[in-house]
């Protein structure tokens, strides 16, 4: 046990911040800090030109109950991706610079080699491109070395891409080693392999505080794509901002969040569900009680304002 009664062999932390949250503090005194991300993963996917035995069968249009194929391509799936990448991804980014509105880039370091146009734009229009992996796919039964080798083959596809090492990580689809190897390579500021809190915190790798900054995936256009999800552009409008409305008013009770909302260039970048984010971006342009903000910004603030122990 620790001083506050924590069983420490326990690798769980179920207790958090309890009834009492830190203040963030958020520059200019903002009731909630959001961050759009957009995953960008087209041409990282599972498919046999990437070398693998099978097709991807998840977070497209005909994902639902949708089986890979085993030893061949699945041209169609293959040209959803191909959406994301040709007409979705330009969508989006333009949605956000006709707002001056900044995002995080989640980017699969073979998607940024497939399109490096892409990474310079992400990178011109100041937006933070974090590392998503090298490659979209399951690492939970790759071999230690070879996650390894492919942390460093992620972090070079976005230094050649934007000019600039990333700074946060996400893998998704995690082996239980991952933190521990991000940390081991060193760079990184923050990852957001976890959904567990509306706030930032800390945990302890190789003897060391790292800092985890939460995603999220209920406020996610992923569930376009999974069962039961959002059935309508209206639905996924409503629900972040009623999040979002929400968290305003615990910050103006004295306890300000974080909420992320998640987007991918196949699904947001398609034009009715560009929609439904625009009118999102819109109500909270220029909001004083929202920051928004990229997850490094929200990574320097936390490591200057609460810094570990």
């Amino acid at each position: 046990m620790d001083e506050l009664g924590r069983d420490t062999a326990y690798p769980r932390d179920l207790r958090g911040y309890g009834r009492r949250p830190p203040d963030p503090r958020w520059p200019g005194g903002a009731a909630v800090a959001v961050s759009f991300v957009l995953n960008y993963e087209e041409g990282g996917e599972y498919t046999l030109l990437n070398g693998d035995d099978r097709s991807e069968a998840y977070l497209h249009e005909s994902s639902a109950g949708a089986l890979p194929r085993l030893g061949e391509r699945a041209v169609t799936v293959e040209s959803q991706f191909d959406y994301g990448a040709r007409a979705g991804v330009w969508r989006i980014l333009r949605l956000f610079e006709e707002r001056g509105l900044p995002l995080t880039v989640y980017a699969v370091g073979r998607a940024l080699e497939l399109n490096p146009e892409a990474g310079r734009a992400f990178a011109k229009g100041g937006h933070e491109v974090a590392s998503h992996a090298y490659r979209w796919i399951d690492y939970r039964a790759m071999p230690e070395e070879a996650e390894r080798e492919d942390i460093a083959r992620a972090v070079e596809a976005v230094r050649a891409t934007t000019g600039g090492a990333p700074v946060g990580w996400y893998t998704g689809r995690v082996s239980e080693r991952t933190r521990r190897l991000i940390v081991e390579h060193g760079g990184f500021l923050y990852d957001s392999d976890s959904y567990a809190d509306d706030l930032p915190y800390y945990v302890r790798v190789a003897d060391r505080p790292h800092l985890v900054i939460p995603y999220a995936l209920d406020s996610n256009d992923m569930k376009f794509a999974m069962p039961p999800g959002f059935a309508s552009a209206e639905a996924f409008t409503a629900y972040v901002l009623g999040a979002i409305e929400f968290l305003i008013a615990e910050g103006r009770s004295g306890a300000p969040r974080m909420l992320s909302v998640g987007l991918h260039a196949r699904l947001t970048g398609r034009p009715g569900r560009a929609a439904a984010l625009a009118r999102i971006l819109d109500a909270v342009a220029g909001r004083p009680e929202v920051w928004v903000c990229r997850r490094a910004d929200i990574a320097r603030h936390w490591l200057a304002t609460h810094p570990p122990e």
